[in-house]
């Protein structure tokens, strides 16, 4: 495949992306600063059979995801078959008690799941964990691909690739399959957020409204967008980028200054749908993850056909003591942190780091999982006018609108640092394009 002329452009695109205003913010000591997300011209490549595998395993996990988080929320009968530890629900951050007997509209629960997966050198694809709150990164290799084709149009001329412009499309059929009666808004923190050139892009994209809390108000147990010119109209469905506990001051934190007052309300009477629904952190808590193959056997009735990364609950006795033996070879992860927060590596501890880190296990063991450490492929970059190989992973996109939806692309993102593991946009990683070849 002939990108040579794409990879003379990588300063071109990238100094385009920074006049589109492509950046990545991250809040650190109290002080936000935006980044730049830097992108790598060498694409990802994706065989189509593969990529069908890929899409089968993924509807599956996601379709398992939404019937446990309406169990969840309703009966427990996953619970009650001692499926998945009492323990393990009600101990979780993720876990809203005010989402109890809640049904969002169409019983959809996850609209948008972005799945991480690596890929293992036994050519084995394991997912690492799945994101089922407010999962970004979908606009990157979408306005990446833009820009690639307009600084060199002939690379794409002759490659059987799918096109992966239709994000918007498929976002728009998931709002619109929710929409009770009324505009689709994107919802928004404001321009100091991490994603705020995302949501941004997507509202443009899709045609949907972007506004602030304070641009949308709940009466008479409905939302309202208000006009420019100071008109209330009707709101029928809320893709929000805002984290559950800042959603609605009302029913969840008190102090949040960018929510809207009663929105719950309103969603709780099926007035509004929002996506994606409170209270989904109980699932893609990574102490959860353990369970989401028995979750597919439990629901389904199938074999899982994608793998997690082989994991163990110091919470079991039994994973406990592997995990003290096998101490050394183990990635450990804090359950409620993400963006690549609250991993660890036992073999890079000192003695001390060790021995304080185990007594907080002890202390603590449904905190915590751990992981055998994959050692997942890796992906050429390019450094200066060198290729070199970088560590990378994938976060694969499923909507569910009328049935689970597959985009035929992802955010490829690879560490810059020849040591590191840890990818994401937060610790510094960069990005591809994800090329998924059609037939």
């Amino acid at each position: 495949m002939n990108n040579v002329n794409l990879l003379k452009h990588t300063d071109d695109v990238n100094a385009l992306l920074a006049r589109y205003g492509v950046k990545f913010g991250i809040y650190k000591n109290n002080e936000f600063k935006e980044q730049l997300f830097p992108f790598d011209a060498i694409p990802r490549i994706i065989e189509h059979d593969e990529f069908v595998y890929l899409e089968k395993g993924l509807k599956q996990r996601v379709t398992a995801l939404n019937l446990f988080l309406k169990d969840i929320y309703s009966d427990k009968k996953i619970v009650r078959d001692g499926v998945v530890p009492e323990d393990f629900i009600f101990a979780s951050s993720g876990y809203m008690v005010e989402c109890e007997g809640v049904c969002p509209v169409k019983g959809i629960y996850s609209h948008i799941s972005g799945i991480d997966l690596v890929k293992g050198k036994d050519g084995q694809w394991y997912i690492l964990e799945d994101n089922l709150r407010v999962p970004s990164g979908a606009s990157y290799p979408m306005i990446a691909r833009e820009l690639c084709r307009r600084s060199s149009p002939g690379t794409f001329n002759d490659v059987r690739l799918e096109d992966n412009r239709n994000y918007a499309k498929l976002l728009r059929r998931t709002m619109d399959n929710v929409n009770v009666g009324g505009h689709t808004v994107i919802l928004t923190p404001g321009r100091y957020n991490a994603a705020y050139f995302e949501h941004s892009y997507l509202a443009e994209q899709t045609g949907a409204h972007l506004a602030n809390g304070s641009e949308l108000i709940v009466e008479n147990d409905k939302l309202y967008f208000i006009t420019a010119d100071g008109k209330h109209e009707r709101v029928g469905a809320v893709y929000r980028r805002i984290s559950d506990e800042y959603l609605d001051p009302m029913n969840f934190n008190p102090e949040s200054v960018i929510g809207i007052p009663h929105i719950y309300d309103v969603f709780r009477k099926g007035n509004v749908a929002l996506i994606n629904a409170p209270g989904n952190g109980i699932a893609d808590d990574k102490g959860i993850y353990y369970f989401v193959p028995k979750m597919i056997s439990y629901y389904l009735g199938e074999e899982p056909i994608l793998q997690n990364a082989p994991t163990y609950l110091p919470f079991y006795e039994e994973d406990m003591k592997y995990v003290l033996d096998k101490f050394d070879s183990l990635v450990l992860k804090d359950v409620a942190e993400a963006g690549g927060y609250g991993v660890v590596f036992g073999s890079s501890m000192t003695m001390e780091q060790k021995e304080s880190f185990i007594k907080l296990l002890k202390a603590e063991p449904r905190r915590f999982i751990a992981q055998e450490v994959i050692d997942f492929q890796d992906l050429d970059i390019l450094e200066g006018d060198d290729m070199v190989p970088r560590k990378a992973d994938l976060r694969a996109f499923v909507l569910m609108a009328d049935e689970p939806l597959v985009w035929k692309s992802g955010l490829t993102r690879f560490s810059r640092n020849p040591d590191s593991f840890i990818v994401n946009s937060s610790q510094g990683g960069g990005f591809k394009d994800t090329w998924v070849l059609s037939q």
